[in-house]
C-alpha cells in the first residue's frame, strides 16, 4: 500500500510540474511566431521605403505624392508591426528569457517533489495510513494463523509507539493482546488508550477499566494491588464505568459475598441495559440471588419468563483443580436442524459460578432474526475457555447434551449438561 501511495503521489507531481512548463514552452514558441511575422512585416516596410526613395529619385513623382505615400506606408507599417522597432531591440532579451525558462524548469524538477515529500512528512498522515494498513490487516486475519497475528500485532505497536494519538489504534492493539492471551501488553495498550483520550473522562474510564480486567486475566482471578489501583483509576473518573463494576462483582461472587455481587451486577443492569453481556449480568444476579437462597425479584423474574431452556451446568470432578476460577464460561444453544452454525443464544458466565443454572432464553440472542423461542428445539454446549473468546482452541474444557432439547416455558424440566472433555485440537 505504501508503495501505491507513493506511486500515486509522483503521478500528481508530475502533472503538476506539467501544468508549471508546459506554459512557459507554449509562451515561448508563440513569442517566437510573433517575432518572425513581426520582421517578416519591417522587412517588407523597408523594402517598399526603399523603392518610394529610389522612385522619388528618379522623378517618377513629385514632393508631395512622395512625402503622402511615405505617410501612408508609416501608418500601415505600425498597424501591421507594433512596435516593431522595440522587437527588434529586444531580440537579445528573448535569447535570455530562453535561458530564465530552462532555469525555471530546472528549478521546478527540483524545488516541486522535494517541497512536496518534505510538506507531507511534516503535515501528512502517512503514518494513520500505515496504522490503518496494519489494522486492517489484522482484521483480516484469520484467528488461526497465530504467528502471523503476533507479526501484525507488532508492526502495529511500533507505528503506535512512533504516532501515539491514534484511540482506534491503541483499542485494537489492547484487544488482540486479550486475543492472544498477552495480558501484561493488553494491560499496557488499554493505559495507553487512556493516555491518548482529551477531555473525555468517560471513554478514560473505559480504557483504566479494560486495562483492570486485562490485569485481572493476568493474575488468574486474584483481586492484586494493580487491579486495585487500575479499577480506583477507572472508577475516580466513572463510579459506573461497567468493566470495572463486573470485576468486582465477579471477585464478590467468588468470594460468596453474593449481596455485593447482586449489587454490583444490579448496578450495570441499571446504568448500561443495552451492555453486549447484559443476559449473562443478569444470570449472574440470579445466580447469586440461588446461592442466598432467595427468591428472584419480579423484574428479573420477569425478563426469564419467556421461551427458553433451563440448564445446569456442572463441571466434572477430574477436572475441578485445573480450572481457574476466572476462566470464561459459554453456554451456547444451537438449532437442532442441521449441525454446527452460529449459536441462536449464548451466555456468559465464569467458572468460578459452576455449577450454575443458565437459563437459555431470548435475552441471549446473537441475532434478532434468529430467536430461541422460535426454535422447536436447541443443541446446547458448554464451554470453558482459557482465551476467553467463543471460538474452540485446545486446552479448552467442553461438555454437550446427546440429544436436543425442547424449548419451552420456565416451569420446563431442568437438563444437566456435564463439562467432561479436554480439547487436543
Amino acid at each position: 500500500m505504501t508503495q501505491t501511495f507513493w506511486l500515486t503521489a509522483a503521478v500528481m507531481i508530475i502533472l503538476a510540474l506539467a501544468f508549471v512548463i508546459a506554459p512557459l514552452f507554449f509562451h515561448r514558441s508563440g513569442r517566437r511566431a510573433e517575432l518572425d511575422l513581426r520582421n517578416q512585416n519591417l522587412l517588407a516596410y523597408r523594402s517598399r521605403m526603399a523603392e518610394l526613395d529610389r522612385e522619388f529619385e528618379a522623378g517618377a513623382m513629385d514632393e508631395d505624392s512622395y512625402r503622402q505615400l511615405r505617410e501612408e506606408l508609416a501608418g500601415s507599417m505600425l498597424d501591421d508591426v507594433p512596435d516593431a522597432d522595440q522587437g527588434v531591440l529586444e531580440s537579445p532579451k528573448q535569447v535570455h528569457g530562453g535561458k530564465s525558462s530552462f532555469a525555471v524548469v530546472l528549478a521546478s524538477l527540483v524545488i516541486v517533489p522535494a517541497a512536496a515529500v518534505f510538506l507531507y512528512q511534516q503535515w501528512g498522515a502517512l503514518d494513520d495510513v500505515e496504522q490503518f494498513r496494519s489494522m486492517q490487516e489484522m482484521m483480516a486475519a484469520d484467528g488461526d494463523r497465530l504467528g502471523q497475528m503476533q507479526e501484525l500485532t507488532a508492526q502495529l505497536r511500533e507505528r503506535l509507539e512512533e504516532n501515539p494519538d491514534n484511540t482506534e489504534g491503541w483499542a485494537m492493539l489492547g484487544r488482540t493482546y486479550m486475543r492472544l492471551e498477552q495480558y501484561s501488553d493488553a494491560a499496557w495498550a488499554f493505559e495507553q488508550l487512556a493516555g491518548s483520550i482529551d477531555e473525555d473522562d468517560n471513554g478514560k474510564a473505559v480504557a483504566w477499566g479494560l486495562s483492570a480486567q486485562a490485569r485481572f486475566f493476568l493474575s488468574q482471578g486474584g483481586m492484586t494491588p494493580e487491579v486495585t489501583e487500575t479499577i480506583e483509576k477507572a472508577r475516580d473518573l466513572n463510579p459506573d464505568e461497567v468493566n470495572s463494576l463486573g470485576l468486582l462483582g465477579i471477585h464478590a461472587f467468588s468470594q460468596e459475598n453474593y449481596e455485593q455481587a447482586i449489587r454490583y451486577w444490579e448496578r450495570i443492569v441499571a446504568v448500561a441495559p443495552d451492555h453486549p453481556q447484559i443476559g449473562s449480568i443478569r444470570q449472574g444476579i440470579e445466580q447469586a440471588y440461588q446461592r442466598l437462597g432467595r427468591e428472584v425479584p419480579e423484574d428479573e423474574a420477569e425478563v426469564a419468563a419467556g421461551p427458553g431452556v433451563t440448564v445446569r451446568v456442572e463441571l466434572a470432578e477430574s477436572f475441578r483443580d485445573e480450572v481457574p476460577d476466572d476462566t470464561t464460561l459459554f453456554v451456547l444453544a444451537r438449532s437442532a436442524e442441521g449441525q454446527g452454525g452460529p449459536p441462536l443464544a449464548v451466555a456468559r458466565l465464569t467458572a468460578g459460578q459452576l455449577p450454575a443454572d443458565v437459563r437459555l432464553d431470548d435475552r441471549f440472542n446473537m441475532s434478532p432474526d434468529s430467536k430461541v423461542s422460535e426454535a422447536g428445539e436447541v443443541r446446547v454446549q458448554a464451554r470453558l475457555s482459557r482465551s476467553g473468546t467463543a471460538r474452540p482452541q485446545a486446552g479448552d474444557w467442553e461438555g454437550e447434551l446427546d440429544e436436543p432439547v425442547p424449548v419451552g416455558g420456565a416451569d420446563a424440566d431442568v437438563v444437566t449438561l456435564e463439562i467432561d472433555t479436554r480439547l487436543v485440537q
